[in-house]
């Protein structure tokens, strides 16, 4: 399988639009700023997505000036061989790859609340139950000091884990600490919730569970699974 094609996949997997030779784009909201209320507050979103998300976006493309081959390559690519770039396109990149991935992982829709039989069965498999999973999931969340995000990854033998990484890594990066394909994360910067929440993440991290989209984390698996 040639470089193209397996970027092409893998971005497909990732559920994005696959995009080279151009500047990286920033794809609209799939739903309103104030879909997901009360869980996740319209001001937040704005500001989340309009400001925060928009300047990784438009910092990413600042550096293709010293590094031309960015614009050849999928948001996803840039994560696998992070480690050839600098700090800014590590953080920048991140940032906008972990943004885009997290507003496809929320949905406002109640049909979207429940992951599939297939992937269900491989939680309990893994984690011995869907309750033991979420936890596992808010103590990666409400665990991370400072900044960065929680997951929930397949790993390159097909299990199931947790992790979380700092910052705007994540685990498609060569130099995640914990390496797999995301299907789920949850942003915990205090951007991400402080206008609602102020210091109680663990009321956060409880509230992102009744916004999550699990059928596009179920379609993911799906893909990974190809």
């Amino acid at each position: 399988m040639n470089m193209k094609l397996k970027i092409t996949m893998l971005a497909m997997t990732m559920g994005f639009s696959f995009s080279a030779n151009a500047d990286f784009k920033q794809a609209p909201l799939p739903y309103s700023v104030n879909a997901l209320e009360p869980a996740i507050d319209a001001t937040t979103m704005e500001i989340h997505y309009g400001k925060h998300h928009k300047a990784y976006v438009d910092n990413l493309n600042a550096q293709i000036k010293n590094y031309p081959d960015l614009d050849q390559l999928s948001i996803e690519a840039v994560q696998a061989q992070i480690s050839k770039y600098n700090t800014a396109v590590r953080n920048n990149g991140g940032g906008h790859f972990n943004h885009a991935f997290f507003w496809e992982s929320l949905s406002p829709t109640v049909s979207s609340g429940k992951p599939s039989t297939k992937l269900l069965k491989q939680i309990k498999k893994d984690f011995g139950s869907f309750e033991n999973f979420q936890t596992k999931f808010n103590e990666a969340a409400t665990g991370r000091f400072g900044s960065g995000w929680a997951w929930l990854i397949v790993q390159p033998n097909g299990k199931l884990a947790v992790s979380s990484t700092p910052n705007q890594d994540n685990p498609l990066m060569d130099v995640a600490e914990v390496k797999g394909t995301p299907l789920l994360g949850l942003d915990v910067w205090e951007h991400a919730y402080y206008l609602k929440y102020q210091n109680r993440r663990a009321d956060y991290t409880k509230a992102f569970w009744t916004v999550v989209n699990w059928k596009k984390v179920s379609d993911r698996y799906a893909q990974a699974n190809k």
